[in-house]
Order: C-alpha cells, then sequence, then structure tokens
C-alpha cells in the first residue's frame, strides 16, 4: 500500500474533491465541473451516480446515464472523476466510462462479503480506491476493507472519514471521533487519508471548523460537496455549497507545516525534550501519590474507616479548581484529570481493605 497524494493532486497540499452529492442532469453536472475548474483549487470532481437513500421514495440518483456527463465533464475540465460503487455491475460500468476514483461507501464497509466481491472485481486493474468508514465506530472493520483490497493486488488506496452515525440528537450528522481516524493512520502510516466534513456535518454551518480540525490533525485532504444551487439540491441539500463558497472557504483554510527545516526541527527537539521532562516528574509525583494512598488505604483498614470521604473529595476538587482558575488551566480538564486520579485512588484503597490479613 502506497501513499497516492500524488495520484490525486499535483497541489502541494491539500487534496480537494468536491461536487454535487448527485448528478441531477448533464447541465448541472457539467456547469457544476466548469465552475469547480475555474477555482484552480479543486483536484477530483465527485458526483453521485447510484445513490444508497435510507427509505425508498427519495432521490437514488440518475444512475447509467449519469457516467455519461461525468464522462464529458472530465474531458471538457481534465479534472479526474471520482464515484461510490456499491456492487461490482458499479465497477463495470465505471471502469467502462473511465472514472479515475473509485470510493466504497459507508454502508458498503459494514459488509465483508460485498467489500470482498467489490476487491474481487477489481483485481489485476490499476484503480484507485478509497474507503469510507464503516457506519458504526468499528475500526477493525475499517482495516479489514483496506485489507481486503490490498490482498487482490490494490495499491493504490486511501480512506475517508465520514464520522460515525450516533442513535438521537448530536451537533454533528456523524459525529467525527477523530480518535479512529488517528488510530487508522496510526496503523497505516503511508495511507491517504481524506476528512468528509459534508457527512460528518449535515449541515454548512460547521464545515470550515471540521475541515480545520482535519487540517490540524496531517489529514491529507478533504472531500466536500459542492453544488450551483444547494438549497434546491436533490439530496442533502443543507450540507452542500457553492463554488464560489467553497473558494472562500479554501482560502480560509491553515495547513501546518508538515516537512521542517533543521533549524525549525531544532527549535521543536529543545520543547519536547523540556516536555519529555515534565511528563517523567508528573509520573513521579503520581507514582508517590499512589504510594501515599497506600499508607492511607492500611491506616482506614486498621481503624476500620471507610474507603469514600465526599467531603473530604470535594475539598481536593475545589482547591484544584481554585489553583487551576489562577494559573489559567480548564476547569474541565482539571476536573476530569482529579476525576480519573481520585477514581484510581479509591480502586487501590479498595484492593488493599479487602485483601485478607
Amino acid at each position: 500500500m502506497k501513499s497516492i497524494n500524488k495520484i490525486l493532486s499535483n497541489k502541494a497540499s491539500p487534496i480537494i474533491i468536491s461536487g454535487p452529492c448527485s448528478a441531477e442532469s448533464e447541465e448541472q453536472l457539467l456547469q457544476t465541473a466548469m465552475a469547480l475548474k475555474a477555482l484552480n483549487k479543486v483536484d477530483v470532481l465527485r458526483a453521485g451516480i447510484w445513490k444508497p437513500r435510507t427509505k425508498p421514495g427519495s432521490f437514488e440518483g440518475v444512475g447509467l446515464e449519469a457516467l455519461k456527463w461525468l464522462q464529458k465533464a472530465k474531458e471538457a475540465t481534465g479534472l479526474k472523476t471520482a464515484i461510490e460503487v456499491a456492487n461490482t455491475q458499479h465497477v463495470e460500468e465505471a471502469l467502462k466510462y473511465d472514472v479515475d476514483v473509485l470510493w466504497i461507501g459507508a454502508r458498503t464497509t459494514v459488509n465483508p462479503f460485498v467489500v470482498q466481491e467489490i476487491a474481487d472485481a477489481l483485481h489485476g486493474t490499476d484503480a484507485t480506491v478509497l474507503i469510507k468508514n464503516p457506519i458504526n465506530p468499528d475500526l477493525q472493520l475499517w482495516e479489514g476493507a483496506i485489507e481486503r483490497f490490498a490482498k487482490v493486488g490494490i495499491s493504490k488506496i486511501g480512506a475517508i472519514h465520514r464520522g460515525f452515525s450516533k442513535y438521537g440528537d448530536s451537533y454533528y450528522r456523524n459525529p467525527p471521533q477523530w480518535q479512529i481516524p488517528i488510530e487508522l493512520m496510526q496503523h497505516y502510516p503511508d495511507l491517504t487519508m481524506i476528512c468528509d466534513p459534508s457527512h460528518i456535518c449535515g449541515k454548512r454551518d460547521n464545515l470550515l471548523a471540521v475541515a480545520q480540525k482535519a487540517m490540524d490533525l496531517d489529514f491529507d485532504g478533504l472531500m466536500i460537496e459542492a453544488h450551483l444551487d444547494p438549497d434546491n439540491a436533490l439530496s442533502d441539500a443543507l450540507q452542500q455549497i457553492t463554488p464560489q463558497t467553497l473558494n472562500k472557504f479554501v482560502n480560509q483554510l491553515v495547513v501546518r507545516k508538515t516537512k521542517l527545516s533543521p533549524t525549525l526541527t531544532t527549535e521543536l527537539d529543545k520543547i519536547r525534550r523540556s516536555i519529555n521532562v515534565l511528563d517523567g516528574e508528573l509520573l513521579d509525583v503520581l507514582s508517590k501519590r499512589m504510594e501515599l494512598i497506600n499508607e492511607l488505604a492500611q491506616y482506614k483498614k486498621e481503624n476500620n474507616i471507610q474507603i469514600l470521604q465526599p467531603k473530604r473529595w470535594e475539598e481536593i476538587l475545589l482547591k484544584a479548581l481554585e489553583e487551576a482558575k489562577e494559573k489559567g488551566l480548564s476547569e474541565r480538564f482539571i476536573r476530569n484529570l482529579f476525576t480519573e486520579i481520585h477514581i484510581e485512588s479509591i480502586k487501590l484503597q479498595s484492593k488493599i481493605m479487602n485483601e485478607e490479613n
């Protein structure tokens, strides 16, 4: 498996994949493609050809006819093209119409049988495949899908983080749970990682914040849905933006340096060494604190004193929060930190006091 950054983009960073949620008409797709090409920021034109909807009756895509429109858009703009494929027939048609990038949707990634069928259909090709995370927060399912394509000889594999489903109300349509894609990147250091803020957010309001978070976490690019008239889009209207808005949006992104000069590296190393020293001191302090907790537990055991002392715990926490405020530390952070220390202390005391003499 290798990084596909240069395959998707000629720019340094980030990769931008954009286009309408659904290809609705030939005119809509061609005009959108031309508008995106004019921005000189978009690398890949995406469009939904077949749309897996939660319930029947909503717009499920134009289907095969839209592949012809996509091919025309590619010829007119020179942009690479990308579509979602959910079965072997989709794969065959996509290859026939010279689609550059195939992505596996979240609903498909959850099904290893279908993933394997699609992988087998691509065996022997030079396809570029992007795999969205499964709907549910299951890292192994995501990794399993990646490995299935790798095992049939597909080397140009990337991943798309589009958030995870959650029952009930949420600020996000699909909460990002950033720790999961971060862990995936740790397991596959060369994997190209794309963030899909459109599906994470489900609305336009917080797209930029999510995209910036992805950039700060060293994602390689973004997949953002763009439509000429988002409010009247036939699918996912609330999360799409105009090409003009996309242009402003990309201009506002701050992309941090990943390759550092020797001077910057030296300065960073100095700061990191200081952090390492302080981390060691933190661990020493925690270790000594737990030694005192051990003594405390022995004393409580000998004198038949109950483990939990709510008033004492309240005093500790209030004192910590007061000092944290003076030192400019977050109240939430200190509350969480001291709560975890307290829980560990209770566990240790309980273990000691319940041991047989």
